[in-house]
């Protein structure tokens, strides 16, 4: 990896503006640890940040006395366990989190497939929350994963549900990724297609990430109708013949009513 280049979680490449601040750049360095680049060295930290030793040793400083990074050998460092801290607080405490009890493991029950609670993060998804049949399909989406905000179920219905100020920011941003998606080579084309996704409540997709695996997902809501996240499902076509299409779209469609009425109750108390 060279110069201020890193992956985002989606497959994308992102780096550090010339005008961020300071803290903008020094939490840059918590993007630089991925699956692939699990360690780093004060050196390479150094290299990427383009900044001087003086800075960055400071940065680097600043976050191991956190705990958002963790010395693991002489100048070499890992995220810390302040991260990990911090995820079971969220776990504990994360509305959407909270009002999901229960209902992912029902939606399991009831349809037989896996689910997933997922909520938007800049232009990605993210995966809050899942719960696995023991017939799910091999490299699901899994809790802490991204995927692009424009393929599959999941996230196209949360797009469709974004507020418009959103998509209008979007759309000119990453055009070509919409229209590879098959969204629209078009502003009008592009704002059609959310319009039938929210007017359906749900989106069913297939094979857009594992082949033969179907995906149905169905948004959860603000009273001002705009997208907290959504629920969805996924199973295997060829090995779950025996899934009936209609009672699985229902069933998600349930699931994320009852999570967004749940929210809306938190917010009135």
């Amino acid at each position: 990896m060279s110069g201020l280049e890193s992956p985002n979680g989606v497959g994308e490449v992102t780096a550090v503006p010339d005008s961020a601040s300071s803290l903008a750049k020094m939490l840059y360095i918590l993007q630089l640890f991925s699956e692939t680049e699990p360690v780093w060295s004060t050196a390479a930290i150094l290299e990427a940040l383009e900044t001087s030793r003086s800075t960055g040793y400071r940065y680097i400083k600043t976050l191991h006395d956190a705990g958002l990074l963790n010395t693991v050998r002489n100048g070499h460092y890992t995220l810390g366990p302040r991260i990990i801290e911090m995820d079971l607080q969220i776990r504990q405490t994360d509305p959407l989190l909270l009002a999901s009890h229960g209902v992912l493991e029902d939606l399991v029950d009831k349809i037989g497939h896996s689910a997933l609670l997922c909520t938007a993060y800049g232009d990605s998804v993210l995966c809050v929350a899942e719960c696995r049949d023991p017939m799910s399909p091999a490299n699901r989406f899994s809790r802490g994963e991204r995927r692009p905000l424009f393929q599959g179920a999941i996230s196209k219905v949360i797009l469709a549900h974004l507020p418009h100020y959103r998509l209008k920011a979007i759309y000119p941003r990453q055009r070509e990724e919409i229209e590879k998606a098959g969204l629209g080579s078009t502003w009008s084309d592009f704002r059609a297609t959310l319009g039938k996704f929210k007017k359906d409540g749900y989106v069913m997709t297939v094979g857009e990430f594992n082949p033969g695996v179907c995906g149905v997902a169905a948004p959860i809501l603000t009273d001002q109708k705009t997208a907290l996240g959504s629920v969805g499902v996924a199973w295997d076509v060829k090995e779950r013949s025996d899934v009936d299409v209609q009672d699985a779209v229902l069933a998600v469609k349930q699931a994320a009513t009852t999570i967004s009425e749940r929210m809306m109750e938190k917010q009135l108390r």
